[in-house]
């Protein structure tokens, strides 16, 4: 396999990062793709700095990708972040900057997403992909958040309605572009 660049990584831990649990990197085995469902990369950092469990620590992925196509890494991939109910031990965490349903994220009216994801946004992914890849040896699978959390909630503007918990990375996610540019097998649960 021919050597890759590193892509460009900026590294920015959150405050809490220390508390997080340590894991060995064999034990990844599993990309999952979000997207941050707010409208930038700096209201993403504020909600990832919110401190939400006993521990010390709060919810997160690993990296954030911003429309531009500049990464950010929050967690470094040695350490859990809280990002998927029920696979954070063996997986690694990425958000795309992308409003989704922002504000209304239950909202029975407002459940589209709508926001494409641009160009220059979908190559840093696949470059950070194919890194991840490269340097991961247990990496095997790939999942969007909305595949693994498929628990319907409450609407919160009708009690009478259920709206799924989680819908990212969407519809207008390019998944056939990604596929075909990693060596991921797409996680069936």
């Amino acid at each position: 396999m021919p050597h890759r660049a590193l892509p460009a990584i900026e590294l920015q831990p959150l405050p809490y990062v220390a508390k997080l649990a340590e894991r060995p990197r064999e034990d990844v085995d599993l990309v999952v793709i979000h997207c941050t469902e707010l409208p930038d990369l700096a209201m993403a950092r504020e909600y990832g700095e919110r401190v939400l469990y006993d521990s010390g620590s709060g919810n997160s992925g690993h990296y954030y990708i911003d429309r531009d196509g500049c990464i950010v890494e929050y967690v470094p991939v040695e350490r859990m972040a809280h990002h998927v109910s029920g696979f954070n031990p063996r997986s690694i965490g990425i958000e795309l900057v992308n409003t989704g349903r922002y504000p209304h994220w239950l909202d029975s009216r407002h459940q589209a997403m709508e926001e494409p994801y641009p160009d220059a946004q979908i190559a840093a992914l696949i470059d950070l992909l194919q890194h991840l890849c490269d340097t991961l040896p247990g990496l095997q699978f790939i999942a969007g958040h909305e595949a693994l959390d498929t628990r319907q909630v409450e609407a919160s503007d009708d009690a009478e309605r259920q709206v799924p918990r989680k819908r990212d990375p969407g519809p207008l996610f390019p998944w056939p572009r990604v596929m075909a540019a990693v060596r991921l097998q797409t996680l069936v649960v």
